[in-house]
């Protein structure tokens, strides 16, 4: 196992020191989806949420915390992202109704932003359940991961069912 890059030498959490590295092109890709009744996903659909712009809320949100991941994550760096994007795909079939949320962020520098995309995604999708949770509490937020990375020393990853 290589050495975990969080601690020191007397074992105390530390951030990494990025000060040497080269600023290279960087994106990350993440999804997750949340399950819900037929109901929910129509009213979401149709415009007709109790709270108004389900997807264009939970899309700022989304934005807006892919922007502040450095505060919310433990020794991540705060970093200054130069585009997030958050896509939505419903999902209709065989008797399941969810909708798939997808960011995608992105920006020249040292240290990369998967974390900035998994959040963004995160939040999104609690941004969705928090917008009709008065349709449906029932429902359920899954498969929060990371699809794709590109970028810095490890160089490119891509999730082998993506």
């Amino acid at each position: 196992m290589s050495r975990l890059t969080h601690l020191g030498e007397d074992g105390a959490a530390r951030m990494v020191d990025v000060g040497g590295k080269p600023a290279t092109a960087r994106r990350a890709v993440a999804s997750g989806r949340i399950a819900m009744s037929r109901e929910c996903l129509a009213a979401i659909r149709e415009g007709n949420a109790p709270k108004g712009d389900v997807l264009g809320t939970a899309r700022i949100a989304g934005i807006m915390a892919a922007k502040r991941t450095g505060e919310l994550i433990p020794l991540c760096h705060p970093l200054g992202l130069e585009a997030v994007t958050i896509d939505f795909v419903y999902e209709d079939a065989n008797d399941s109704w969810a909708i798939r949320v997808t960011a995608t962020a992105s920006l020249t520098g040292k240290t990369g932003v998967e974390m900035e995309a998994m959040t963004a995604a995160s939040i999104a999708l609690l941004t969705i359940y928090d917008m009709a949770k008065a349709i449906d509490k029932g429902m359920v937020i899954e498969s929060v991961r990371l699809i794709a990375k590109s970028g810095g020393k490890s160089g490119d990853w891509q999730a082998e069912d993506a």
